[in-house]
Order: C-alpha cells, then structure tokens, then sequence
C-alpha cells in the first residue's frame, strides 16, 4: 500500500506562484511513475501532469505547459509540483497519484493510488 499526503495549497493572486508536495509512505516510489490531476467545482477531475519511475520522462497538459513543472526527489520519496504563473482558472482541488510501474501515463484509471486533496484558489 502507498499513502500519499499532499500540502501546499492555498489562495493566490493570478500571476503568483505555489509548490506543492506529495509525500509517500509506505513503499518507496522509485518504482511508481506519479500524477498530478485537478478537480474544479462541477467539474471532471482532469489530468495535469505525470512523471514516469527514473524521473526522465513527463507529459503535461496543454493549459499548464510553460507554467507548471513537476519533480522527483527520490530521498524524500515527495514528489513536487511547482505551479507559476498561475491563472483563475486553475483553481481547484489538486490530487496526487500513483501508478505501479514506472511509465508516466495521462490516464486517470491507471492510477492505483490517491491522495486527498489539497486545494488551490486564485484570485483574480
């Protein structure tokens, strides 16, 4: 089993910035490739990025290329989503996940595991 934690939400400005973090326990995620999906208010929860197992690979959805990077760091087993430039629109509960296998995938029914949320607001 994986637990997963996320933190660093919070209200925001339009062109301010946030990271946040989703922090693991239970196995080391080395081998899980990871997501970071968002959820609006009366809306689908939709794909935001993923990073495969070694870290090389990641795909982002159009609406946060440019603006959002998200990383490993394998002795923390956390994984990061920095979010710049952000925009009303991106205001929503972001969720952590995590795929056994290490090839990052945008679909959300590949993910075996969740964590609980962590909302963003910004302002505008």
């Amino acid at each position: 089993q994986v637990q997963l934690v996320e933190s660093g939400g919070g209200l925001v400005q339009a062109g301010g910035s946030l990271r946040l973090s989703c922090a693991a326990s239970g196995r080391t995620l080395s081998s899980y490739s990871m997501g970071w999906f968002r959820q609006a208010p009366g809306k689908e929860r939709e794909f935001v990025v993923t990073i495969s197992g070694n870290g090389v690979s990641t795909t982002y959805t159009d609406s946060v290329k440019g603006r959002f990077t998200i990383s490993r760091e394998y002795a923390k087993n956390t994984v990061y989503l920095q979010m710049n430039f952000l925009k009303p629109e991106d205001t929503a509960v972001y969720y952590c996940a995590a795929r056994s296998g290490s090839r990052a995938t945008t679909q959300i029914y590949d993910y075996n595991y969740w964590g609980q949320g962590t909302q963003v607001t910004v302002s505008s």
